[in-house]
């Protein structure tokens, strides 16, 4: 359940000191000796997963150029391969290739899933690669029946997770949700 370095490295000296002075680094230090970020993908976490069709994915460039990119896709396009990996398919779009870029100098990765309507979000951090060469890897990827064009898979292996609060979410329903809830009244 230990945190790996790179998670760990999220509280820095100077996000330690801003802790201490605001009254939270006590929790944290117990959060540490506890282990800290969970860093395998239990059944809960796979299951919020599969129900989201969208997420919000971080890079950052070699100079620490950040990039933030929204992912879209069916419910469950995000697919967890094993207890550490997660990997989707990299659907063609406005070809700017920056996340593509980013990973191919600096690997760290953030996604940041939010689930609106139960006010729910998860945050993961890990480490990326692009396969490119692996149509197996892309077509196992590939939602059934979804109309996009698959360009490469992004492999995730998690370096850590953690829930996050509900505190600020919206509340938001899609449009199936509010039709279904419209009709019904």
């Amino acid at each position: 359940m230990a945190a790996s370095v790179e998670v760990e490295g999220l509280f820095t000296a100077a996000v330690r000191e801003v802790q201490a002075r605001r009254g939270s680094r006590r929790a944290y230090e117990r959060f540490e000796a506890r282990g800290g970020f969970r860093d395998t993908i239990t059944p809960e976490l796979a299951s919020f997963m599969a129900a989201r069709d969208s997420f919000f994915f971080a890079t950052a460039s070699a100079q620490g150029q950040p990039y933030v990119q929204h992912r879209g896709g069916p419910l469950g396009f995000l697919r967890v391969l094993d207890e550490r990996t997660l990997a989707f398919a990299d659907y063609r779009g406005n070809r700017q290739y920056v996340t593509v870029g980013n990973l191919a100098e600096n690997d760290r990765v953030f996604l940041f899933l939010v689930d609106y309507r139960t006010r729910s979000r998860i945050k993961l951090w890990g480490r990326a690669r692009v396969v490119e060469d692996d149509a197996a890897l892309v077509a196992r990827l590939m939602p059934p029946d979804y109309d996009a064009r698959a360009e490469r898979a992004i492999v995730v292996t998690l370096a850590g997770w953690d829930a996050n609060c509900p505190q600020h979410i919206p509340r938001l329903y899609d449009e199936a949700e509010v039709a279904a809830l419209v009709a019904a009244s």
